[in-house]
This record gives structure tokens, C-alpha cells and sequence, in this order.
């Protein structure tokens, strides 16, 4: 099992967010690790901007969205950024994209929730033909996408989608290369996340290596697991009350997302990362979430040994 680290993209209040970010990146290289996920919060700056600029300064490392939300780009707007991101990266990125949330969907955006499954597949039948090179000539009831990338010679990055329910699941197992999961702790990857997901996959033809799980869950190595339990529960109670991730923390049996997080010295955060492997995620990606920098750089440390394990 890979395992990788998240980084939350923030805009820095001096301006400095490209420089940190580059910084960041650098020394998660050095590191050893070789993958960066990070998300697109609806008030942050722009991800694949952000990102053309740190990856062309810190080669060897890899990045992935976390997710970018489909509802405020049409698929030939988000093909061209994809495209010219990895063309700087030169093919170093992967692209997660989804739904985002109802309240956010509606309450920002002023975009109706409505047939999300519907959606995301008349959106992946205009994105998928343009990162492959291929024109795209479809009418959808929500997205009409016709026309072709004139960016020769560019890879496309693997398209992950954030799936969760069933029918999302089957989504992205027909025609993605996998999902991304947040708040799923090992008993829903194994028998709800995985299965749905490869099932999907070999009835759409594909082989069931063709797809991956990605799982992230907030992590910290401490040896005061009461306050970080404490912690976690403040930073991330918001993903207890979002419906989707409330539905896999009650599969799961957890009361709230400290439950999900993997809290405690170091044997017993790796035995909580082997859980994973043992569950079939075959890329775990940890968001310490420790405030000190010595609590970041243990949980890090972790991590590494883990993926080297």
C-alpha cells in the first residue's frame, strides 16, 4: 500500500501561499515522500494554479486534487488546465474531482443539487474524450460538451472521483481510475468502498487492478491521545453533520470523525495504517493534523516508515 500525505491548500495571510506551498512541496520531497494531495476549499486559491507553479519548481514528486468540485467548471474549461497542469508536471498529476455537498452546491453557488449521479456521468462523457486527446460531441440535460483539446501531445492525468455511495461507486468504477474517500475507516472500505468499486469495474470489462482506493483519514502520533482525540473532534466536526461522510462514519459504528482519525503513539498508528492495507486500500493518504512541528514531523516520520514497511 502507497502512502502519501495531504496538505489542506490555505491561502497565507502575508500572500506568500505560492512560496510556502513551493516549500512545503520541497521538503515533502526530501522527505521521501512521493505523493501530495490537497484539497479545493469553494474560498481558496485557485489548486491548479498553485500547483503549476510548485511543480515545476520541486520535480519528483507527484500531486492529486482532493477534490475539485465539477459544478462551478464546464468539462472543456477543467480539460484545459488539467492538460497544461501536466504538461508543466509533466504527467505528475492526478486529477480527483466530485460533487461537493448540497449546502455548498446550493448555498454558494446557487446550483441545484439535483441527480448528482446523472451529472457527474454527463460531465465525465464530455472531461474523459478531451484528457484522452478524443473530441467530445455529447448533449446532456445538464452539460453539452462538444469540441477538442488543441494541446498536442499531453498526457492526461488519471481521473479519480470522490464515491462514496453505490451509485457513485459504480461511477467510478466503470470509468475512472478510482476513488478518493474521506471519513471511511477500514470495515466500510472493505465491504462497502472496494467491493462496489471493483464489482463495477470487472462488469464494465475492466480488469480489477484497473481501479484503486484512496483513503484519507486525519492522523497525529502523540503520546497525549485524549487531547489530540479532543482535537480532532473540534477541527473535523463538520464532516459529522455533512450527510455524506455522516453516512460512513455510522457504517463505520463511529459516533463522530475523532473516531475515524488514527490517534496514538507510534505502534499504534501503524497498526491503525495496516488495518487499512489489510481492508484493500491501495493508497492511504494521512492529513496530520497535529498543531506543533514537532507533532508534524513524528506523524510524518510515521508515515514514511509505513510506506517503506
Amino acid at each position: 500500500m502507497q502512502v502519501s500525505v495531504f496538505s489542506m491548500l490555505r491561502a497565507e495571510p502575508d500572500g506568500s501561499t505560492i512560496d510556502t506551498y513551493v516549500t512545503r512541496f520541497a521538503e515533502f520531497a526530501k522527505e521521501g515522500f512521493g505523493r501530495v494531495w490537497l484539497s479545493q476549499l469553494p474560498t481558496a486559491p485557485d489548486l491548479l494554479t498553485v500547483l503549476a507553479v510548485v511543480l515545476r519548481e520541486v520535480p519528483n514528486i507527484q500531486a492529486g486534487s482532493a477534490v475539485l468540485p465539477i459544478q462551478t467548471q464546464h468539462p472543456m474549461g477543467l480539460a484545459q488546465r488539467a492538460l497544461t497542469l501536466n504538461a508543466v508536471a509533466q504527467g505528475r498529476f492526478s486529477l480527483g474531482i466530485g460533487m461537493s455537498h448540497q449546502a455548498v452546491t446550493e448555498n454558494f453557488w446557487g446550483i441545484s443539487w439535483d441527480r448528482p449521479v446523472r451529472r457527474m456521468n454527463e460531465y465525465l462523457d464530455g472531461l474523459l474524450p478531451l484528457l484522452a486527446g478524443e473530441r467530445a460531441d455529447v448533449v446532456g440535460e445538464f452539460t453539452t460538451t462538444r469540441g477538442a483539446m488543441d494541446i498536442p501531445a499531453v498526457q492526461g492525468p488519471a481521473v479519480y472521483l470522490a464515491a462514496l455511495g453505490p451509485q457513485m461507486l459504480a461511477v467510478a468504477g466503470r470509468r475512472t481510475a478510482g476513488t478518493v474517500t474521506w471519513m471511511t475507516g477500514p470495515k466500510t472500505l472493505s465491504q462497502h468502498v472496494g467491493p462496489r468499486l471493483r464489482q463495477a469495474a470487472a462488469e464494465g470489462g475492466r480488469q480489477l487492478d484497473a481501479v484503486r482506493v484512496v483513503a484519507t483519514l486525519p492522523v497525529a502520533v502523540t503520546d497525549d491521545s485524549g487531547a489530540l482525540r479532543r482535537s480532532a473532534a473540534e477541527k473535523f466536526k463538520i464532516y459529522g453533520k455533512l450527510p455524506s461522510y455522516r453516512a460512513m462514519l455510522d457504517r463505520e459504528g463511529h459516533a463522530g470523525p475523532a473516531d475515524a482519525a488514527l490517534i496514538g503513539d507510534e505502534a499504534t498508528v501503524a497498526e491503525r495504517i495496516a488495518e487499512l492495507r489489510d481492508a484493500g486500500v491501495d493508497e492511504f493518504v494521512g492529513i496530520p493534523f497535529e498543531d506543533s512541528v514537532e507533532g508534524q514531523a513524528r506523524t510524518r516520520a510515521l508515515l514514511r516508515s509505513c510506506d517503506r514497511a
